[in-house]
């Protein structure tokens, strides 16, 4: 730990309650509380608190903004409601992944966007560069505004029972649908409350000012949510085949090789990366992500290789073992001619894993409640 590292609203209240705290992407974060895998369980059985503070916090405000996120972002924002999300990538001119991320419209002339940290500035410039010569004015106030991530089966209810103050045709939480959103009434100042998450299971999550988070996260916990860290967090996106960013998507992978162009809009106006990406579509993939499960324990690590028939076809991105399912499972970037039901071999420190190459989700999971 070093002086240099950001601190959350949250911080204070995660050291005192003993979590093991660890650097990330220049943050001071939680990794664990109870533990990895009792954290894990209680998100997939009851619910769990995350602080993802870390997260960017960009507004765009005015009659542009649309206009902004259309010439910035894969997804087509011109498509959404009031109140709605969309998930979307933010790629460079040659077709790479900066980040994925989700856009979320509160208005006409008001939106919200929420980059991962260690790519907010490389987001907030190519917004800054799009919003040149328009009406709109782009703000970063990342460091300002707190993110609470409640998961779990009974995230919904337990939220409903905070009598939170929903603005608009709202009245608690399990009225917003998957994806759509709802303005919250906070002490003279307005946050939002998300129905997104990063877990597969249903939640919300909160962005609320930094002065109002401590509260609020002890009020979540006094109701009965788990307080999670990032490594819960990571085995449950895991188990959903869910990408992150520096192990499954980078500037060198294509939004078609991690199997999401169905966020890429290619027939609508000009935006970054465009013609990189349609030549990409074009020109077919030689490899995509696809999952790898295991019958054992033993775990595949990122960066090793996957052998069929002793010929290399891809090398792993994550893995780590499954909690709900009792097993090695991990995520790869496979030569095109491996198809899901195919038996595979990932080289552990010189001993052959034997896999089954599988299409994620690893786990049977409804976020939309």
């Amino acid at each position: 730990m070093t002086d240099e590292l950001l601190r959350t609203a949250l911080t204070d209240a995660h050291e005192d309650a003993g979590a093991a705290m660890a650097p990330f992407a220049g943050w001071s974060m939680p990794l664990r509380f109870a533990g990895t895998i009792a954290e894990h369980e209680a998100v997939r059985t009851a619910v769990g608190a995350f602080d993802v503070s870390h997260l960017g916090t960009v507004w765009l405000d005015g009659p542009d903004a649309c206009a902004v996120l259309a010439a910035t972002f894969t997804n087509d924002p011109t498509t959404l409601r009031d109140m709605c999300s969309q998930y979307t990538l933010c790629c460079d001119d040659d077709g790479g992944i900066v980040d994925d991320l989700i856009v979320y419209r509160l208005g006409p002339d008001r939106w919200l966007t929420m980059p991962n940290a260690a790519n907010t500035a490389a987001v907030v410039a190519a917004l800054h560069a799009a919003a040149d010569g328009r009406d709109v004015q782009v703000r970063d106030e990342s460091r300002t505004w707190a993110v609470l991530a409640v998961q779990g089966p009974g995230a919904l209810a337990l939220l409903d029972g905070l009598d939170l103050d929903l603005v608009g045709l709202c009245d608690v939480a399990s009225d917003v649908a998957h994806l759509q959103l709802a303005e919250l009434a906070l002490d003279g100042d307005r946050g939002v409350l998300a129905r997104t998450g990063y877990t597969g299971e249903p939640g919300a999550e909160l962005l609320v000012p930094n002065a109002v988070a401590p509260a609020l996260w002890a009020r979540l916990l006094g109701a009965g949510a788990e307080p999670c860290g990032l490594g819960a967090r990571d085995t449950l996106r895991l188990e959903m085949g869910y990408p992150l960013h520096g192990n499954e998507l980078s500037t060198e992978v294509t939004p078609f090789e991690a199997r999401l162009g169905w966020a890429v809009k290619l027939d609508r106006d000009p935006f970054r990366g465009q013609e990189a990406l349609r030549a990409a579509k074009e020109a077919g993939t030689t490899r995509r992500l696809l999952g790898l499960r295991t019958d054992g324990r033993r775990l595949a690590r990122a960066g090793m290789r996957v052998v069929r028939d002793g010929e290399d076809v891809g090398a792993v991105t994550s893995g780590g073992f499954s909690p709900t399912l009792e097993r090695g499972i991990a995520l790869a970037y496979l030569d095109r001619a491996v198809e899901p039901g195919d038996e595979v071999a990932v080289d552990v420190r010189g001993t052959p894993l034997a896999f089954e190459v599988v299409r994620p989700p690893f786990v049977d999971r409804d976020p939309g409640g």
